[in-house]
């Protein structure tokens, strides 16, 4: 939902600057109506060129060839910095750094044409009176304050001389430009690792934009403009819904340094080995690391004012709403991607000693703050390190399970039925099991041993997880559940997984443990387990990864009513190793015992 609200803004964003622009050519046709008199035939470049005190600025235009554009039908204000405060040795100097980076980047990259020359040109056509305060876009798509004596904080000398395809000011110095968050992590070397992977290719793109642009002709029956505007795309801000780019948002960054990022991503990348047979594996690879390090780094001061940072921070990765939060991670009180408040994961004030901002360098950009960081304090469990809980009542995580054939028809049937159940708010077990809702896989086949295999999607790396079976009692469904329908089970618990050469390999978990029947009970299946491969990220069709877990009953046990084969599965959690450690005593787990450890964390 906020995804589509986005594109809504952004194509009504579009409409309102069509309708501006409109707007301005009608104020304009009609003050020449009004002032008709004072109208120069001359054109901008005419006016700029023949200005003994606009000699420095006139160099700089002729020399990056927009000479041309202000002397064309095309309707421009200018905003010129005088001799005065622009210097023959500055301009001469700007001159050199575009001739340095002509042919090697994009036209509409150079520094020089985008910082300088269309830092003090707008197209179409502004005019100010004695009481003018307003915003105007100029042509590198910064949008600037205009004042009835300043532009861009700078000091306004003359205003309003009108020509024949424009306006043009003068102006006391350079107007400063100042990069947006994202612009500017390709001006400071010390941020060359994260700027490499945001401006690569895979991701970062420019879509040229006609209505911005200015034609000069046609040629072949098609247009050439002798100035072509472009504006950034990147689908890491999708991913990230964070638009740095954007001028009219305002955000904070926490962006490591190149220290930082060497840190981290030789820390990070063995969380992200897939095997050898993963579609676009090396892309993969590359991809999941790095964007392990940067979500969880952007935050929109729209939902974080000066009242909430005290507190906490959530960032634009985080989800705010419960049901939503209950549906991508399993519980409303894991908050990932949020540091401080009520955060499940990590409680510490953002601004506090070892708060996310604690210790960041932070430079000013047109609409937020980059916060350089050489001391990292994002912790990735409370990022892309996260408990993974799969409910049995997915459809989605049961893969399959046991089947016989049918001694009349042939065809291969199910030996269990999977029937889900709920938890009433009447019963004591309301709130202990997982979403309240449970599968009892209720046997068909009287006479054999049963199997449910389950779906562990998105799993990392050699990284260690400790893998809990829970189980649920008869009498979380119903109260009156008799002494034979509350019969424990034994059960043989295997997980699956691929190894590097993209093979299946099984190990035995646990064999023939009993469930508890009178508690919501979590069975430690294995503690510290590392996955030789990853599948985290992967739009899988068949998880990679499956855990098999079987009914070990034998037929004299079940005559003497000591054990059932019906199993009544909650969930499979693979939950962070150590977590304890991280944030008191509620993180401990007691391995085999009453569901009551995880109350803090239930929905």
């Amino acid at each position: 939902m906020m995804k589509r609200y986005n594109i809504y803004k952004k194509v009504l964003g579009l409409a309102l600057a069509v309708l501006t622009f409109a707007a301005c050519s009608d104020t304009w046709d009609e003050h020449y109506d009004r002032l008709g008199e004072g109208k120069n035939d001359a054109t901008l470049w005419q006016a700029i060129s023949q200005n003994s005190n606009l000699s420095n600025f006139a160099k700089v235009i002729q020399a990056c060839g927009y000479d041309k554009a202000l002397n064309s039908s095309q309707v421009f204000t200018v905003f010129a910095p005088t001799n005065d405060n622009f210097s023959a040795q500055e301009a001469d100097e700007l001159i050199a750094a575009y001739n340095a980076e002509k042919g090697k980047v994009n036209e509409d990259d150079n520094t020089v044409i985008k910082e300088f020359i269309q830092n003090h040109i707008a197209l179409y056509n502004y005019s100010i009176s004695e009481s003018s305060s307003d915003s105007l876009v100029l042509m590198n798509g910064k949008k600037t304050l205009l004042s009835a004596s300043s532009f861009c904080n700078s000091p306004i000398l003359s205003t309003n001389g009108l020509y024949n395809n424009g306006v043009l000011f003068t102006i006391q110095g350079k107007a400063r430009y100042f990069p947006t968050v994202f612009e500017y992590l390709r001006k400071d070397a010390d941020l060359d690792s994260l700027s490499s992977f945001f401006y690569n290719s895979r991701f970062y793109r420019k879509e040229f934009i006609p209505g911005r642009s200015v034609p000069g002709g046609l040629v072949d029956g098609k247009t050439v403009y002798l100035d072509s505007v472009f504006v950034q795309q990147n689908d890491l801000w999708d991913m990230l819904w964070a638009y740095t780019n954007e001028e009219d948002s305002t955000y904070w960054m926490v962006a490591p340094t190149n220290k930082e990022w060497k840190k981290l991503i030789e820390e990070y990348e063995p969380y992200f080995n897939y095997d050898n047979f993963t579609a676009f594996r090396d892309s993969m690879a590359y991809t999941m690391p790095r964007l392990a390090i940067v979500a969880g780094t952007t935050f929109s001061r729209t939902l974080n004012t000066d009242v909430h940072l005290t507190d906490s921070a959530m960032s634009t990765d985080a989800i705010e709403n419960y049901l939503s939060r209950q549906w991508s991670w399993g519980s409303n009180n894991l908050h990932y991607y949020q540091y401080g408040g009520k955060s499940a994961t990590n409680t510490q004030k953002p601004f506090s000693a070892t708060g996310v901002f604690s210790g960041t360098d932070n430079v000013e950009c047109s609409n937020g703050l980059v916060m350089k960081s050489d001391d990292w304090k994002i912790n990735k469990l409370n990022t892309f390190y996260q408990w993974r809980i799969y409910e049995a009542e997915d459809a989605s995580n049961i893969k399959e399970v046991s089947k016989k054939e049918n001694a009349t028809t042939k065809e291969m049937e199910p030996t269990i039925a999977a029937v889900s159940r709920e938890v009433q708010n009447n019963n004591r077990f309301y709130g202990k099991v997982w979403t309240n809702e449970f599968v009892e896989f209720r046997q068909i086949q009287a006479t054999q041993n049963h199997t449910v295999t389950f779906n562990l999607r998105s799993v990392l790396s050699n990284i260690g997880y400790d893998i809990y079976l829970v189980t649920a009692p008869a009498l979380a469904n119903d109260s009156n559940a008799t002494e034979e329908e509350r019969l424990p089970t034994k059960l043989t618990c295997s997980i699956n997984y691929h190894n590097q050469d993209g093979e299946t390999e099984t190990q035995i978990l646990q064999s023939g443990v009993e469930t508890n029947p009178n508690v919501v009970d979590y069975i430690l299946l294995a503690e510290d387990f590392k996955f030789p491969t990853a599948s985290y990220g992967l739009a899988e069709n068949e998880a990679l990864v499956t855990l098999d877990v079987t009914t070990k009953v034998s037929a004299p046990e079940i005559r003497s009513k000591k054990f059932t084969r019906t199993m009544r599965i909650d969930c499979i959690m693979l939950v962070p190793h150590g977590i304890a450690n991280v944030n008191e005593e509620r993180f401990e787990i007691a391995p085999h015992g009453d569901g009551d450890i995880f109350q803090w964390l239930k929905y």
